[in-house]
């Protein structure tokens, strides 16, 4: 069973239930998807930020009782190709495995008017594959996430960079970022998703709104 923690804003609901739809869409494998809801997980750090989930995502570990391996996923993503493919590239020689971006963003600000700025490692947290036993993991209690700032948490700072393993960047393809791309497997509408009107005909739009019909498409009896 493939675990995926999913951020979950209120703001934007309709963006994790078609994340999960497209997940699947193309999943080979069963998966068990869990929201990350400020109202049912959070912690006392949870007092700024862009969205809901911000520190939550840091919770995984603690909340798989620090056994096995779970996905996180912002839930502004799409899901454009087998998400089994991804969970195959767990190496337990690592603690966390992630998109290692390294780029300044072209907006100053993003959806809902939110302020967008440039940092280390920024986008590394929105895709991880978690080693969720992994003992440097141990640590990610809410205690120890409350006591930290974004920025520790966000870049990784309590593993050794050798620790951090890479996954490729089709696997969080930064859309408006970066420029389309046919091979992309997992899309994150980072800056807005399509169900934004300002953002309705960025790129993957018309993947998203065919997921997004999935959703509410119920046969009906003739």
């Amino acid at each position: 069973m493939i675990k995926i923690f999913v951020g979950y804003d209120p703001r934007e609901s309709i963006a994790y239930h078609t994340f999960c739809q497209s997940v699947l869409s193309h999943a080979s494998e069963p998966v068990a998807f869990a929201p990350l809801a400020q109202k049912l997980v959070s912690v006392q750090g949870q007092r700024d930020g862009t969205n809901d989930f911000i520190y939550s995502r840091f919770l995984v570990p603690y909340l798989c009782d620090f056994s096995g391996w779970a996905i996180f996923a912002d839930g502004d993503m799409l899901a454009l190709d087998d998400i089994a493919k991804l969970w195959a590239m767990r190496d337990e020689s690592k603690v966390v495995m992630v998109c290692k971006h390294d780029y300044q963003t072209k907006y100053s600000e993003k959806y809902l008017g939110t302020k967008n700025e440039s940092y280390p490692r920024k986008n590394w947290s929105s895709v991880v594959l978690w080693n969720c036993a992994h003992p440097l993991n141990l640590r990610l209690t809410p205690t120890y996430i409350d006591a930290h700032p974004g920025s520790h948490l966000h870049r990784f700072a309590w593993i050794p960079d050798q620790d951090i393993g890479g996954i490729p960047f089709e696997w969080n393809w930064l859309v408006s970022e970066y420029q389309y791309n046919p091979f992309a497997k997992l899309v994150h509408y980072t800056i807005g998703g399509p169900y934004f009107t300002e953002y309705a005909e960025c790129d993957y739009s018309k993947e998203w709104f065919n997921e997004f019909g999935k959703v509410g498409h119920c046969l009906q009896r003739n």
